[in-house]
């Protein structure tokens, strides 16, 4: 019987990167069943064992670091060097996931209060099984190897769906654990389309689903989920926010603005797409931003636009934006497919689709704010809350505002460098989805959390959990909850 393939194609170009099988129900059905049987035994091999052959997988994928940068270039069309960023990062995390899984994850003794006193109890996080990664293909190795590092340090097998768009980096990504773990597949990729991601996650013996897309198509996969209870963490689209306040410091302000807006053609879900900005230094950053903009070049500092169907989507919202407010760098004309000049636009109304909707091309709107107050306000108006930017001088008032933000993660003088800490749990609120990637939250989140309490000794004149309890020892407790817990705090 023949396999059906697909092309993936540079999206520079249009030459064929490489193809590879459409993967079926029976197809995903058989990889699932594959991963059972790894799961059972990558489980049972216990946290020491397991970070020696992950940090060997990190060596080797740090050994092929500019193979796959090179991939991730002909693929995604970002820049080399994005690429290998990229790549450093997710080389990063799989080494905080591994080092520190036994750390967060492994058995610990807890309090048990007076009523427990005769107790003991421990809590520790067992693997789930198998977890279904969906990934993205705006940064095709660094985002879905936030969960598979993650649920591979904790004790799970993962079967891995990349985006049809890069589905050579995903392929290859496997390809090399196995150098690392070659007993049993324990990490698996499969390729295909909708119908691929959507036989993955409507499969029962999934015990897990960690998506990164849209919104809409994160409902899709949700309601796939439903049917089995599987969980879900989705991690969806952003309309990030950058504010600029009066003390800032304008040139650092606005190159970390253009480089979180423009860097992956704007492809970025924590990408900068509104700016807010104090009156007192708006003009002063506006110089800073538009005379660095006008050096910026589409197919040189960034690359084309992956997705071909997006392109209409940025023209959309540049044409609207231009029609009620100012562009200051680019316009309409801005849009000239694969690539899109860096556009920038003033004065747009809150309502228009530039600064409601998601993007996902080299855009920002820009507005003057009366003051920081306002700036959070407008910041917070959105439907999306993934990540944000505080930029100021004074840092109290900085942490303030970033506390205040209605993100999952903010940056301060500097733009989306969150992602960079392994420490630090990724994951929005709202429309940008629910659950954590990266950090002690992460690796919790591919984990089932198991409870075991122990008597250590029977408690004299308390036995309250049996049908020979009598009205003394009711009376024993009564007393003892009021002591403990009766006194109101004044």
């Amino acid at each position: 019987m023949s396999t059906v393939t697909f092309d993936s194609l540079n999206p520079a170009t249009g030459a064929v990167v490489g193809t590879h099988p459409k993967a079926g129900p029976e197809a995903v059905h058989e990889a699932v069943g594959r991963a059972e049987t790894a799961a059972a035994w990558w489980g049972a091999l216990g946290h020491a064992e397991r970070k020696r052959r992950l940090l060997d997988y990190k060596a080797v994928l740090t050994q092929h670091i500019r193979e796959l940068a090179a991939l991730v270039h002909e693929e995604n069309g970002k820049p080399v060097g994005d690429a290998t960023l990229e790549l450093v990062l997710a080389i990063t995390h799989l080494d905080w996931a591994a080092r520190n899984a036994a750390k967060v994850l492994g058995r610990r003794r807890v309090g048990t209060g007076m009523i427990g006193l005769n107790l003991a109890a421990t809590l520790e996080y067992l693997p789930l099984g198998v977890v279904g990664v969906i990934g993205p293909w705006n940064y095709p190795v660094f985002t879905p190897m936030g969960s598979i590092a993650y649920a591979l340090a904790a004790g799970n097998a993962v079967v891995f769906k990349p985006s049809e768009l890069t589905p050579g980096i995903g392929v290859r990504l496997a390809e090399l654990f196995k150098e690392s773990v070659p007993e049993h597949e324990v990490f698996q990729t499969i390729t295909g389309l909708g119908e691929t991601g959507a036989a993955l996650a409507g499969d029962p013996r999934v015990k897990k689903v960690a998506f990164t897309g849209s919104t809409a198509t994160a409902k899709r996969v949700m309601a796939a989920c439903a049917e089995n209870l599987t969980p879900i963490v989705a991690e969806c689209g952003g309309k990030d926010a950058f504010i600029v306040d009066a003390d800032a410091d304008l040139a650092a302000a606005a190159d970390a603005c253009l480089w979180g807006a423009m860097s992956n053609a704007g492809q970025t879900c924590v990408g900068v797409e509104r700016v807010y900005v104090v009156d007192a230094v708006y003009d002063g950053f506006m110089r800073e931003l538009t005379e660095r903009a006008a050096r910026l070049k589409a197919g040189e500092d960034y690359g084309p636009i992956t997705m071909p169907g997006q392109v209409e989507i940025i023209k959309r919202h540049i044409d609207d934006a231009t029609k009620a407010g100012k562009a200051v760098t680019g316009g309409p004309g801005a849009v000239r497919p694969p690539y899109v000049d860096p556009v920038i636009v003033e004065d747009v109304p809150e309502d228009s689709p530039a600064v409601r909707e998601e993007t996902f091309g080299p855009t920002i709107t820009v507005r003057r704010t009366r003051d920081a107050q306002e700036a959070l306000e407008l910041a917070n108006a959105s439907a999306y809350g993934l990540g944000g930017t505080i930029f100021s001088r004074n840092a109290r008032r900085a942490m303030e505002l970033a506390r205040l933000m209605r993100s999952g993660m903010t940056a301060i003088n500097s733009v989306i460098s969150f992602a960079g800490v392994p420490a630090l749990p990724f994951g929005g609120v709202g429309d940008s989805g629910f659950g954590r990637i990266h950090g002690a939250d992460g690796l919790r989140e591919f984990a089932r959390p198991k409870a075991i309490s122990r008597q250590r000794f029977a408690m004299p004149g308390m036995n309250l959990t049996s049908f020979n309890r009598g009205p003394a020892e009711l009376e024993r407790l009564v007393r003892l909850i009021t002591f403990l817990h009766g006194r109101r705090k004044r």
